[in-house]
């Protein structure tokens, strides 16, 4: 399955919201250096679906706020 993330990094919380059938928005506090905001939504997202967090991954977009993410 692949969808379609827009991220928004530094906020206040965490949470993921489903805003079409597969786009989704991803909050995170983490701040986007070092790998470590898409990390936090790679948690995030595996969270939210119940999977393992091991097999999501980014297909696109790691340096963007929009990515393509794959399960």
């Amino acid at each position: 399955m692949k969808i379609i993330v827009k991220v928004k990094t530094k906020a206040k919380e965490k949470k993921v919201v489903k805003i079409g059938d597969n786009n989704y928005e991803v909050w995170v506090k983490e701040i986007p250096e070092q790998g470590k905001a898409n990390a936090a939504v790679l948690k995030a997202l595996a969270r939210y679906f119940k999977i393992p967090q091991t097999s999501i991954k980014i297909i696109a977009g790691k340096s963007s706020h929009k990515k393509i993410i794959s399960f």
